[in-house]
């Protein structure tokens, strides 16, 4: 056996420990809650209360401010790294089957979820220690450094067009319910596939609108060279809040986010882990 074998081999057989599954389901639990809370600020700010970040990181920052809202935290950071380290060997290792085109896609899809939850998770330890943890700020004084610098602007605007990217592969990811493969329905009873996949199409639609008028925001503020338009989600919905028919919109999207945090309780049990 190679050593390229020897460590893939390794990392199969952790990647089918039990104790690796149930922290990565449990993780699930914390993502549904993060997204849930994520609704109801976003549905907070359709009715005109625009205190507080509108994003994930706000969601984390209420959780914490409830009974025993730190216990909760520290629980959704473990939950966090679970997922982080499942996807971590799927991009590793990848899904059994044929290792074709689709197969490599998913592994890097993996990468960057495995990026994505480490992301939360390190949001959760600042929120833990009293730290800063808008990441609006955070995205507003990164763009601010860019945009002084040489090609900043560009490359602004450049990241600004992959958000948009990714919220547009969010919307046809839902709506031509890309996810159902990544579950068991063959587990699931008809009314629990039917409700899973009305709840997966919304969610994911949901948020691709919202990473969309984020990534158009991000242009803005490379074009017009206004930091403060590029502030991720945040931005996002308290200028689509600001517009006619804003909050009408922006309530709608609040209720997919929610059907999101739904379908991850869903995913518990069903996903193929």
């Amino acid at each position: 056996m190679t050593a390229s074998s020897h460590v893939r081999s390794t990392a199969s057989r952790a990647a089918d420990s039990k104790p690796l599954e149930y922290l990565a389901r449990g993780g699930f639990i914390a993502y549904g809650i993060i997204h849930l809370i994520f609704a109801w600020i976003a549905l907070q700010l359709a009715f005109g209360d625009s205190a507080g970040e509108s994003d994930q990181s706000g969601a984390l920052q209420t959780l914490a401010k409830q009974p025993m809202g730190k216990t909760l935290v520290v629980a959704t950071v473990v939950g966090m790294i679970g997922l982080a380290l499942w996807q971590a060997f799927e991009a590793a290792i990848g899904e059994s089957g044929k290792q074709d085109r689709t197969a490599l896609a998913e592994r890097f899809i993996s990468g960057c979820r495995t990026i994505l939850y480490l992301y939360f998770a390190w949001l959760g330890i600042k929120v833990l220690r009293g730290a800063n943890a808008s990441t609006g700020d955070s995205q507003q004084r990164n763009a601010s450094s860019l945009m002084d610098s040489g090609g900043g602007r560009f490359l602004v605007g450049l990241i600004g067009v992959i958000v948009i990217g990714v919220g547009i592969g969010l919307v046809i990811y839902g709506v031509k319910k890309k996810f159902e493969k990544h579950l068991n329905t063959q587990q699931m009873s008809p009314s629990v596939r039917r409700t899973t996949r009305r709840l997966g199409v919304a969610g994911y639609s949901s948020k691709g609108v919202a990473y969309g008028i984020a990534g158009g925001l991000i242009v803005a503020a490379a074009v017009t060279y206004d930091p403060g338009k590029a502030r991720g989600l945040d931005a996002a919905l308290k200028t689509l809040a600001g517009q006619e028919y804003g909050p009408w919109l922006l309530g709608l999207i609040a209720l997919g986010i929610a059907a999101f945090g739904i379908y991850c309780f869903f995913q518990v049990r069903y996903r193929k882990v």
